[in-house]
């Protein structure tokens, strides 16, 4: 056994973050960690590598007990993490990512050739091909993850920790990564996969740990088990699919034409871009993150106005407009970041509900908040989304991802305008709190609203968009009505391929 926690405890203040956990981890094994947000799972993981001290409870490493003050201890023990957010400096060669602290040196000079060399020999050891020599700012998103691997192994690790590693990859590239999991598995790498996406689990998996409250309810081999019976474990119900009406849609809600944007420097961002949306449709924007859905996004909803072209929200010219006129259009927005964009960290959770509305007459009267009011809003909404929260004060930086992220989609869902743009709807968030979501986003289009989804999740950008736009390198290259496209097709046209 490589690994063993026994009986971890982590406490924040008044809430228990885990409860006596306990796991192993046998060399060679891919053993996956999945649960809801908030379940303690990456609690467990920031203990084993360092970022957070338990309270009570043994680490052991090879039969070894082992006390980690920071990653830099759990690095010496053989323990590396990919991080989701990659660990990169975009401005440095794949060369100098993979060997930085670890550099070989000639006198008080860097080795450069060596350190090439170096590179290229794991590179080959491990089938992860990536150009020494090249930029990471210039390396796709799944080489930049190859990257990131590669510099965990130039650290000797014995044991890899991957948190969420698929959430920004196409269909092709999580192939890719899964195949690389197995082959490091059987070159004696341990792997700790950390995700919410049950299909991966189930096809790279040898053994499968469920966490829920803080707790393992479960502990499974994947031979023993399904993704039914993962997800009712995870969230203590069988999980449903939503009911998709057939509907026609009807008056146009956004309209954008010949939509261009350059930067600073004069490189173009987006390129002559025409899209649409009509109420009762939901219209997805499918790419590889990076390649202008940001931009665009910031176009429509105010937070660029710095661009060519013209858009309409519902009928009402808003082209160059900032985000107050937008919004008075009829736009509502779940961004892309819940904490940069969507919220105010240091806020309390009334205080983000009442976001937009603040000035509005159901909320304020002559200047001042109607705060009966407010809390009655508020409160319904925490019930209605089933929001865990411990009282209306509490900051939003307390809240758990998934509790974030349904705050946020609550707050926009319930100004109840005539179209919403989603980004990211529900990024790293658990399958019951995805579940949920997914269920108001179409409660809305099948009450008449247009909703434009941009996701970098295939799967839901196909099980739920009526049409679908093809973005890549800051142009719309292709659209689909969503019947029976495959996801293998889709993505690889999200990567620049063409169609016959």
């Amino acid at each position: 056994m490589i690994l063993e926690m026994k009986n971890i405890v982590k406490v924040y203040d008044r809430v228990v973050a885990n409860k006596n956990v306990s796991i192993t981890l046998e060399k060679g094994e891919i053993l996956a960690i999945v649960g809801e947000n908030g379940a303690g799972k990456s609690t467990l993981m920031k203990i084993l590598y360092g970022l957070e001290r338990p309270n009570s409870g043994e680490i052991y490493i090879n039969g070894k007990k082992q006390v980690f003050r920071n990653p830099s201890d759990a690095m010496k023990q053989g323990i590396g993490m990919v991080q989701q957010h990659f660990m990169l400096f975009d401005t440095m060669t794949v060369t100098e990512n993979i060997i930085y602290n670890n550099e070989i040196s000639k006198g008080v000079f860097l080795d450069i050739d060596a350190n090439r060399k170096k590179v290229r020999e794991l590179s080959k050891r491990y089938m992860l091909e990536v150009d020494p020599d090249k930029l990471v700012k210039d390396c796709p998103v799944g080489v930049q993850q190859r990257i990131e691997i590669l510099k965990i192994l130039h650290q000797n690790a014995d044991i890899l920790i991957f948190d969420e590693p698929s959430s920004v990859l196409t269909p092709i590239e999580v192939d890719e990564l899964l195949k690389t999991m197995k082959r490091l598995s059987n070159m004696g790498k341990s792997i700790i996969l950390i995700t919410h996406k049950l299909g991966e689990v189930m096809e790279v998996a040898d053994r499968i740990v469920v966490m829920r409250d803080g707790e393992v309810v479960a502990e499974k081999r994947r031979e023993e088990t399904s993704i039914e019976e993962l997800s009712y474990f995870m969230i203590g119900r069988q999980t449903t699919s939503p009911v998709i009406k057939d509907l026609e849609p009807c008056k146009e809600v956004l309209s954008v034409k010949n939509l261009s944007k350059v930067d600073e420097s004069g490189k173009k961002l987006l390129g002559n871009i025409n899209i649409s949306v009509r109420g009762g449709e939901i219209v997805g924007i499918a790419g590889v993150s990076g390649n202008g859905q940001s931009e665009l996004i910031k176009c429509i909803t105010g937070l660029d106005t710095d661009y060519t072209g013209k858009i309409e929200v519902c009928g009402i010219n808003v082209t160059n407009k900032g985000v107050g006129f937008i919004r008075k259009a009829g736009l509502a927005h779940i961004p892309e970041d819940r904490y940069y964009w969507g919220s105010a960290k240091e806020a309390t959770i009334a205080e983000n509900v009442l976001m937009g509305d603040e000035n509005t007459e159901r909320f304020s009267k002559k200047g001042l908040l109607n705060f009966r009011e407010i809390r009655k809003h508020v409160y319904r909404i925490v019930e209605n989304y089933g929001v865990k929260v411990s009282f209306l004060a509490q900051k939003m930086k307390e809240l758990s991802g998934g509790n974030a992220q349904k705050l946020i989609v609550a707050r926009e869902i319930e100004k109840k305008t005539p179209f919403l743009v989603a980004c990211e709807p529900t990024r790293g968030i658990d399958v019951g709190a995805m579940e949920f979501i997914h269920e108001k986003l179409i409660e809305k289009r099948n009450n008449g609203g247009g909703i434009l989804l941009i996701s970098s999740e295939l799967s839901e950008i196909l099980k739920l968009s009526d049409r679908i736009y093809v973005i890549y390198e800051g142009r719309i290259e292709h659209e689909f009505t969503n019947k029976n496209l495959d996801s293998r097709k889709l993505g690889f046209l999200m990567l620049g391929g063409k169609t016959a």
